[in-house]
This record gives structure tokens, C-alpha cells and sequence, in this order.
């Protein structure tokens, strides 16, 4: 909005004061409506109910007001539309997957919270709603003007397929897949939305994650929507993509925000309606930027803890079918829990869960000069 009131000055042409602007709104948002919204969702009881075979440490917990995640939409959302051009294809996306999978968590929370139902919505309305946000992404980078190109050494473009993923390592390098792309697709936004779900389980540690994460994107999103920088890096060309930048800055701006209500001992929880909806915009943001194969190194705590759930569960069922009785490779899943219980204060397991993810995104980033 600001880019079209303010058309005639020259700085608001800048991504980089664009992004700065969007991050400082989202993060003075957060600040100014986080108090409104705990002391509203307390006062109509939206309180979260810890589970009886969790960690005992997390009985005091009974009683945090949750669907905090509306504090993070709204504070994503708003800037966005005040800093970033609206009407970008790339923003349009990764908003209307950031929202919807909002709506959804909200259904979720509302279920759990308010009709007592122990499980929420129910898995396969849950599952339908990604598959109909995979499709959407689907037809917007396949039928709108979305494009991708290689810069070749004459400094020539050479479009590649929109249905291609990269490859990290290598130059340029990229692999159409063909049909198999929309499939990629409904994966990626469904395991992401659902990691950073089970990742949420320890005060402010999904939300530390995720800003750390969409740091790398963002850092991505400016270098490909610039020719020269993807020309300098090897990597594939996005133009218009810039305008990702800002959008991970507010995203950025709102994780921090809320932190600040989130931190040990929190406040408030997420719940479903920020989780699913922050690992929607992880997995959009991806998909988009063509580093769906890099998000496993990106957001490679998410990876750890979902793979200790599947872990956990396929050995208990294993074990189970063959002596009779269950075992379990962990002492609880998801992985955090897990170091709970071997005596790490929670504090100590969020902390060093940020530094791994910290460690992973520099990781992330050499492999642009590996290649």
C-alpha cells in the first residue's frame, strides 16, 4: 500500500526499506495487540488443557490462554499488505496459505478448546484443507505469471519448466519432474504445517525456529528476485520474488513479537492457528523460491522431531506385532520431550534446539558457494 501512496519517492522503491519497514510494523504490532488479545481470549476461557501423559513439569501449564496465533497472522498479514506490492503473485500465494491454514488451525483450536472434543478436526478435514492449499500453489506458479530462469555464463536467460525443483550442490542446478511436481507440492505444505505443529511444545520454541528459518528465506528471496546476486551465487532467477523479502521480514517481526509474550514461562500458546499456518508459509515460501529440497537443511529441527514421531510410533507398532509388547526407541515423541525427560530443563532443550537451527541455516546458506 505504502509502495502505491508513495509511488514518487524513490525510497519506498527500495525492497531493503520496504522489508525494514514491514519487520518493525509487524514486531510494534505484535507489542500492541498481544496484551489485548491474552486478556480477551482469557476472559472467554480459550485455555489450553495439557494432556495427563505428558511431562510433569508441564502440568503448571493448565490454564495458558492458547490461539495466540492470531496475534502472529494478524501481525504477518498486515504489514505485508501496508509494506509489499499486494498485488505480487508471489505475495498473494504466500498470504492466502498463511490465512488459510490459519482458518484451519483456528477450526482446530475452537474444537479442542471450546467443544471439549479431545482431537480437534477431525484428520482427513484437516488433510483436505492442505490438499486444497497444494492445489492452490499449484495453479498459481503454473498459471500465472510466475517465472524462473538460469543465467548462463554470456549472461543470457534461459527460462527452465515452472514444474522443476532445485538442486542444492550444483550450479544452476534444477530437475524437471514433470506430474510428479503437484504431488512435491501437497507433501511439502502438508509435512511442514504439521512439523511445526508438533514442534510447538515447549515455550517459544516453535517460534524462535521459525524466525530463524525464514531468515535463510528471506535472505534467499532478496538474492533471487535480483539478477546479478543469482547471477554471482549460481542460482536459479525469480524475478519479482523480492517482494518474498518482506514478507519474511514481517514474518520475522511477528515471531519476535511474540516471543516476547511466549518466552519461558509463557503467557500465551500458539496453538494450531499459529503452528499450522507458520509451517504453511515455511512450506510456501520453499516451493516458491525452488528450495524445496534445501528446506530439509533449512528447517532441519522440524525434520528431527517430526522423524521422532514416525520413529517412535512405526518401532512401538514393530515391537509390538513381534513379542506382543510395545517398546519405544525414545522415551517420549516428539524429540524435545524426549530430553525433557532425560533431565534438561526446558529452557535448556529450547535453546539449544535455536542454536542447531541456527547451525543448519548457516549450513543452508555456504551451500550457495559450494556449488
Amino acid at each position: 500500500m505504502i509502495y502505491y501512496l508513495f509511488n514518487d519517492f524513490n525510497i519506498t522503491q527500495y525492497i531493503s526499506f520496504r522489508a525494514a519497514g514491514a519487520a518493525i510494523t509487524a514486531l510494534l504490532l505484535s507489542f500492541l495487540i498481544g496484551p489485548r488479545i491474552i486478556r480477551t481470549l482469557v476472559t472467554h476461557s480459550y485455555r489450553e488443557s495439557i494432556r495427563k501423559n505428558g511431562p510433569d513439569s508441564h502440568q503448571n501449564k493448565e490454564g495458558t490462554p492458547s490461539m495466540g496465533g492470531i496475534i502472529i497472522i494478524l501481525s504477518i498479514v498486515l504489514p505485508t499488505i501496508l509494506w509489499a506490492k499486494i498485488n505480487n503473485p508471489f505475495i498473494i500465494t504466500v498470504l492466502v496459505s498463511t490465512v488459510w491454514m490459519g482458518i484451519i488451525g483456528f477450526i482446530d483450536d475452537y474444537l479442542k478448546i471450546k467443544k471439549n472434543y479431545s482431537k480437534g478436526l477431525v484428520a482427513r478435514y484437516k488433510l483436505f484443507g492442505q490438499i486444497i492449499l497444494g492445489i492452490f500453489i499449484a495453479i498459481m506458479i503454473t498459471k500465472f505469471n510466475l517465472q524462473y530462469y538460469i543465467i548462463n555464463l554470456d549472461s543470457s536467460q534461459t527460462e527452465i519448466a515452472k514444474n522443476s525443483i532445485s538442486l542444492p550442490f550444483i550450479a544452476n542446478g534444477h530437475m524437471n519432474i514433470g506430474i510428479l511436481y503437484i504431488p512435491l507440492i501437497l507433501i511439502i505444505v502438508m509435512a511442514t504445517s504439521n512439523a511445526v505443529n508438533l514442534t510447538d511444545g515447549l515455550d517459544g520454541l516453535a517460534t524462535g525456529l521459525t524466525a530463524i528459518s525464514t531468515l535463510v528465506f528471506g535472505a534467499i528471496a532478496y538474492a533471487s528476485g535480483r539478477i546479478d546476486y543469482s547471477n554471482y551465487l549460481n542460482i536459479i532467477y525469480v524475478p519479482n520474488s523480492g517482494e518474498l523479502f518482506i514478507f519474511s521480514l514481517a514474518l520475522i517481526g511477528a515471531c519476535i513479537g511474540f516471543l516476547w509474550f511466549n518466552a519461558y514461562p509463557a503467557k500465551i500458546f500458539m496453538g494450531d492457528v499459529g503452528s499450522l499456518s507458520l509451517g504453511a508459509a515455511l512450506g510456501t515460501l520453499a516451493i516458491l523460491l525452488k528450495k524445496e529440497i534445501l528446506l530439509i537443511i533449512i528447517g532441519g529441527v522440524f525434520v528431527f522431531e517430526s522423524l521422532s514421531v514416525i520413529i517412535q510410533v512405526c518401532y512401538y507398532r514393530y515391537s509390538k506385532y513381534n513379542s506382543g509388547v510395545g517398546k519405544r526407541i525414545f522415551k517420549m515423541a516428539p524429540l524435545h520431550h524426549h530430553f525433557e525427560l532425560k533431565g534438561w530443563p526446558e529452557t535448556h532443550v529450547v535453546i539449544r534446539f535455536w542454536i542447531i537451527g541456527i547451525i543448519l541455516a548457516l549450513l543452508s546458506l555456504t551451500t550457495f558457494k559450494v556449488q
